[in-house]
Parts: structure tokens; sequence; C-alpha cells
């Protein structure tokens, strides 16, 4: 038994776009992005209210990146994951928890952005540093990107970082990165991205948030 619980246009996107590309059957639970995931049951199954959880069989984890080491090594035969001794390993690892890096300053606009209800509980500096910061992680891909993908072919390393980009989007434009849009554009295309995509109610009301003007 697989279940994702899952919650629209956050991390646990690159989970369900993982699922997808892996081809195995598998359940979703769907959340809104609000006090229920702090709420019974979800709770017991994951204390710290946040999304993804995933069940398979009678293992939980609650770590993007430690699910996508997990599922790669499971489904080993679907080729998106490198075992210990390829060449390709090191580097796989590292692309893997990046995403992570670029997603916790997503988190953080979000934050200023969308969860923050009124105006004055905003900070136009954070939004200025943490846009600037996302930048740099954006330009890290797009000096590591030698090819279509960010290894030899696609693989997982593409699905955690392309999803953590996918929320950089809407803090930071990619104009000025020649790579880093024709490789999303690339993995756009794909049938399982397109699947993890919402269907419903989104996060993201927009397109782009801006970063305030810091005025004084």
């Amino acid at each position: 038994m697989i279940r994702l619980h899952h919650c629209p246009q956050t991390r646990s996107m690159r989970s369900l776009w993982l699922l997808h590309e892996l081809g195995v059957e598998f359940d979703v639970v769907t959340y809104p992005f609000d006090k229920t995931l702090r709420q019974e049951p979800y709770r017991s199954l994951n204390p710290t209210g946040r999304v993804p959880t995933l069940e398979i069989d009678d293992v939980v984890l609650t770590e993007s990146g430690a699910i996508a080491e997990y599922l790669c090594e499971r489904f080993a035969q679907a080729g998106l994951g490198r075992d210990p001794s390829h060449a390709e390993r090191a580097m796989w690892l590292n692309w893997v928890h990046f995403a992570e890096t670029i997603s916790q300053h997503c988190a953080a606009l979000t934050q200023q952005h969308v969860a923050l209800y009124d105006d004055n509980m905003r900070s136009p500096i954070i939004m200025q540093l943490e846009a600037k910061r996302l930048a740099k992680t954006l330009a890290t891909v797009e000096q590591g990107l030698q090819g279509d993908y960010l290894l030899s072919d696609f693989s997982a390393a593409d699905i955690g970082v392309g999803q953590a980009v996918y929320m950089a989007r809407h803090f930071v434009t990619l104009d000025a990165l020649p790579r880093v849009s024709a490789w999303f554009a690339r993995l756009e295309a794909r049938e399982a991205y397109q699947r993890a995509l919402p269907d419903g109610p989104a996060l993201y009301a927009r397109d782009f948030y801006p970063a305030w003007e810091v005025k004084g």
C-alpha cells in the first residue's frame, strides 16, 4: 500500500510527481493549505502538521528528500535514482537535497505574500532579501545545467529541483536564465508533471508576486 498525503503547490508536489513518473499504484489524500494539517487525524500521522507524508507498507516518511531516495531505491527499475556504485550518485544526492535549499526561500516568500493576512504583518525587507537569495539558488542551477538534465539523463533530481523552481517562479523570473528556462520547459512537457499540477483550488492565486519596495 502506498498513500501520499498532499497539499497542492507545496513540497508534496515533488513526491506526487515522482510517484506518477514511477508508474506505481498509489492513493492520494489531498488537504487544503490551512489548519486541517495541524488537526486530527493527520496530526497523529505527522505531528509537525506539514506535507508530504508518505505511507508505504508499514513505513511512514515525512521528508521529501528521504521519500525520493526511498522510492527510487524501492523501484530502482524505473531508473530515476542512482545506486551507491553509480558515478553520478554523489551529484544525484546533492541535487535531490538542493531542492530544499531553493524551497526554504520559496517558503519564506510564500509566508510573506500569501500566508500573512494583513499587509502590516508583511516585511518589504524580508521580501527583498529572500527574493535575492532565491535568485542565487536559481543561478546555481543555471551553472549546473550542462545538458538537457541535471545529470546525464532525467532523474528524481530533476523532479525535486524542478518542483522547487515551479514554486520559485512565483517570486523570481527565469528571464536571465536560459538554461533553466529550456530545462524547465522540458519538464513541463512531461505527462507526470502535468498530472501533479493542481486541478482545483491552488495555494498561489497569482502567477507572480513581486517583492515590495523598501521605503525610507
